[in-house]
């Protein structure tokens, strides 16, 4: 271990840190401003689509096999299952992503307080 501290190293370290702190909180709050919309449009997006795609699959069927409305039920409530489920792992992904987000600003601050 080296017993001195180089002050030239240590106040480059401090300025690349409180750089990436600066261009870290203007992201954030810009990003902060849609998220939350973009974030519902995608929940209610991936429900539509696996509910479309499961009535057009059931359709189909139907259609192919002349039973009309056996299959376009079944497909469709698998659809809506499956949205559900996607819209359930987004929401998963998203709050990794937060308890991440907050973990590095907490030590982010608990390095500031050791500086004192």
């Amino acid at each position: 271990m080296a017993d001195k501290i180089d002050p030239k190293r240590l106040s480059d370290l401090n300025d690349r840190l409180n750089a990436k702190k600066s261009v870290s909180k203007k992201e954030a709050k810009h990003e902060d401003h849609y998220s939350g919309a973009h974030l519902g449009w995608r929940m209610v997006i991936e429900l539509v689509v696996g509910m479309l795609m499961g009535l057009g699959i059931g359709y189909g069927l139907d259609h192919l096999l002349g039973t009309l409305p056996l299959f376009l039920i079944i497909f469709t409530i698998l659809g809506f299952a499956a949205g559900v489920r996607t819209m359930m792992r987004t929401a998963q992904e998203v709050q990794i992503e937060d308890t991440v987000i907050d973990s590095d600003d907490l030590s982010i601050k608990n390095m500031d307080d050791s500086d004192d």
